[in-house]
């Protein structure tokens, strides 16, 4: 049933659109050929104005994807940066602490000659 209400529904509207456009076509205060050329014209503004706002359009997202883009291009320079002063300052620490480490080392055989020493002068050859 409800099926039947909704075709008769439809019907109901295509006759009104046909009624509606029966009168609109008799109470036109135009001729038939100056209607069409008026609609003609009129879609053809239509279409540039679409036109002219797609290249509006599409520019102002060109232009925001290159404004991303480098704000991303920018990023990556500070994180690349950063990571370089992070690994200038780790090679600056391990350079550190091998010339602290030589320096012990170097320390510690010197203090060992010079207890090698100590103990042979202190010591008194057996005759």
């Amino acid at each position: 049933m409800a099926d039947h209400d909704s075709a008769g529904g439809f019907g109901w509207f295509l006759a009104g659109l046909g009624i509606g456009a029966l009168v609109g076509v008799l109470y036109a205060p135009k001729s038939g050929k100056e209607t069409r050329d008026d609609l003609r014209s009129g879609a053809l503004e239509a279409k540039d104005r679409a036109n002219e706002l797609y290249k509006q359009v599409a520019s102002e997202y060109v232009d925001r994807s290159k404004q991303v883009a480098a704000e991303y291009v920018d990023k990556g320079k500070e994180y690349y940066d950063r990571g370089r002063t992070q690994w200038t300052q780790y090679v600056d620490k391990g350079k550190d602490l091998i010339q602290t480490q030589a320096d012990a080392a170097k320390a510690a055989v010197e203090a060992g000659k010079e207890a090698y020493v100590a103990k042979t002068s202190e010591t008194t050859p057996i005759a």
